[in-house]
């Protein structure tokens, strides 16, 4: 089979791309309901949200460039996965025949794959957030300072680096269906969390659940909010591993170094552009292995005044 048919059988089976009617027509909603707070603001019916110190927040709502990029983003994540595939399948099919057991035979095998892959997301996307090569394939999805369902759209095209944390699901026996099921159902999840339309549920789902407070959390570029909530439908390995902050004081999304601009071939490709400059001006090989696979904010000594676009000065984002 061509990779062209590959990459539309694949799209084709994509919970995601099933979904996407949903997505629209929730999109639309949203943007009602927010438009009708913003116009509360306005008229004063309605205080506008701020920090503590005054400071204007994050812009509420849609903006028609943000979301168009987080739409274009969201398209290539899905040409980009077929390709991820077809690169690994060896590699896959060669753990698959080496697997250690057989987990995908037992009774509900599917639910017992969609934790385990929750609880292996939450490592994915921790080390996304520690590991510079990594966080430059994430960093796109935080690189909106509005958050809305477009924004869950924002995803990677270069996925693929971090495949490998998957790879125990292979050699547990997990079958192919299996774990694509997984991955779509882990996915799905983390869509209806992306927005401010919805304040906090109760109690109890929110010990359990990750949700759009936890979530909103995890987009801030707050000091207290950096490096947090990593889970995807699951909270308590956040709430396990120390990482979980609740929501405080209106979140200010985005980066704490904005990357500048709504063309999605820059927002997904500019952080590995700082990693190979940073990789050039280099003097020692301890400093191109840290700009690598150190923390996102790390740089190299020959160039202190050289700041981050993106990442934290420290470990994280």
């Amino acid at each position: 089979m061509s990779l062209w048919r590959r990459i539309r059988a694949r799209v084709t089976d994509d919970l995601t791309v099933a979904a996407i009617p949903v997505f629209f027509a929730t999109m639309g909603i949203e943007h009602l309901v927010l438009k009708r707070r913003i116009a509360a603001i306005e008229s004063g019916r309605r205080r506008p949200d701020s920090t503590p110190g005054g400071e204007p927040i994050v812009p509420l709502g849609y903006e028609k460039r943000d979301t168009l990029a987080s739409l274009a983003m969201g398209v290539g994540s899905l040409v980009a996965g077929p390709i991820s595939a077809r690169v690994l399948r060896r590699t896959v099919r060669w753990l698959a025949r080496h697997r250690l057991a057989d987990l995908g035979r037992r009774k509900h095998a599917l639910w017992v794959a969609v934790l385990a892959w929750d609880f292996l997301y939450y490592w994915d996307h921790r080390w996304s957030h520690e590991v510079h090569l990594f966080w430059a394939s994430h960093e796109n999805h935080h690189s909106s300072d509005r958050y809305n369902l477009s924004t869950a759209l924002r995803q990677s095209w270069t996925g693929i680096l971090t495949s490998w944390v998957y790879f125990p699901l292979t050699l547990a026996g997990f079958t192919p269906a299996q774990k694509e099921a997984a991955r779509g159902i882990n996915l799905l999840y983390q869509y209806w969390f992306h927005t401010e339309a919805i304040a906090t549920l109760p109690r109890p789902v929110e010990l359990v659940l990750n949700t759009a407070s936890h979530h909103r959390v995890h987009h801030g570029r707050d000091p207290e909010y950096l490096d947090r909530n990593y889970g995807s439908i699951l909270i308590i390995w956040d709430r396990l591993f120390g990482t979980f902050e609740p929501e405080g004081r209106r979140v200010r999304y985005g980066l704490t170094k904005p990357v500048g601009t709504y063309n999605p071939l820059r927002i997904a490709t500019h952080e590995f552009v700082r990693i190979g400059h940073n990789v050039a001006a280099s003097r020692s090989w301890g400093d191109r292995f840290r700009s690598v696979l150190g923390p996102p904010g790390f740089t190299p000594s020959q160039i202190p005044d050289h700041p981050p676009t993106g990442a934290l000065a420290t470990p994280g984002r």
